[in-house]
């Protein structure tokens, strides 16, 4: 295991996925994370890359190529990422695309993820390098899962998610046999700026925003006030999501979603894709902000 640690936060990072695991409070001793419990949801933060969600049929097409990735694609519990950079309060990993990847995804590409403890926030940013001679194509994504509740005199309907903008977005409904957007979509704000947790709210799997004016989200409780804020400016999609009655939440930045049941399956095509021409590199940032009443 890796670490970050500052004044008031200590982070531990799995070099496997360079999948978040912890986010501890120093002088308290609090853990802001869902613990990863095997029985529920073994994951705690990963990583997405190259695709966000499920493609139809596991499948996408490339220059008539036919090409398969599980949902979320390859990083989450890869174990070949290599620590580029490390300091005491930031560690950078990095992925180098392989005989094996390009079985699968037949771009070359050096994929990072970088961790940074700045006071009493958390920068992750996901940097995609394209090493190939040719435009490459893909999506990033954060799955961030937190604790929830957090005290223990607390409920799971304690909790609200509170939004920065008044909103009027609905969810894109997942058809839960295959992973993939059903094309309907229903209500999910309780009021403008807040969606209210529940035991059933999962119960129709994540909840999908496509047009959010927001740029940040709070998990609040409701007599413990705001916990942390997710800062997303860069991702123009965000999930939502836990398996359903577990006490955790997931805060998904996502540049990119599943795809459609009508999708087409061809990548050049797909819902959010990235396009980035040869020898060129993208980033993308998201922060998580932990409020300070909370870390004393």
């Amino acid at each position: 295991m890796l670490s970050l640690k500052n004044s008031l936060l200590q982070l531990t990072i799995s070099p496997i996925g360079a999948e978040l695991q912890k986010i501890s409070a120093v002088q308290n001793s609090l853990e802001f994370m869902w613990d990863g419990n095997p029985e529920i949801w073994a994951s705690h933060a990963p990583n997405l890359f190259p695709i966000v969600g499920a493609l139809k049929d596991n499948t996408y097409i490339y220059k008539t190529q036919y090409y398969t990735l599980p949902k979320h694609g390859f990083v989450r519990h890869n174990p070949d990422f290599e620590v580029a950079h490390q300091s005491e309060q930031k560690l950078s990993l990095k992925l180098i695309a392989s005989e094996a990847s390009l079985k699968n995804y037949p771009f070359k590409f050096e994929y990072g993820v970088s961790y940074e403890l700045v006071d009493n926030t958390i920068k992750i940013t996901y940097t995609v390098k394209n090493t190939d001679d040719k435009t490459m194509y893909f999506s990033v994504g954060g799955h961030p899962a937190f604790k929830c509740p957090l005290y223990p005199d607390e409920a799971y309907n304690d909790y609200r998610l509170d939004f920065d903008q008044a909103e009027n977005s609905a969810t894109h409904l997942i058809n839960m046999d295959n992973g993939l957007l059903n094309l309907e979509t229903e209500p999910a704000f309780n009021t403008p700026h807040s969606i209210q947790l529940h035991e059933h709210i999962f119960d129709k799997d994540a909840l999908v925003f496509k047009d959010l004016k927001s740029d940040n989200i709070s998990l609040t409780s409701k007599t413990h006030g705001k916990i942390l804020t997710v800062h997303f400016p860069d991702f123009p999609f965000l999930g939502i999501w836990a398996k359903p009655k577990a006490n955790y939440v997931c805060i998904e930045p996502w540049q990119g979603v599943a795809d459609s049941e009508n999708s087409n399956q061809l990548l050049t095509e797909k819902e959010g894709i990235v396009a980035l021409a040869n020898h060129k590199t993208y980033s993308a940032s998201y922060t998580i902000e932990i409020h300070k009443a909370h870390l004393v």
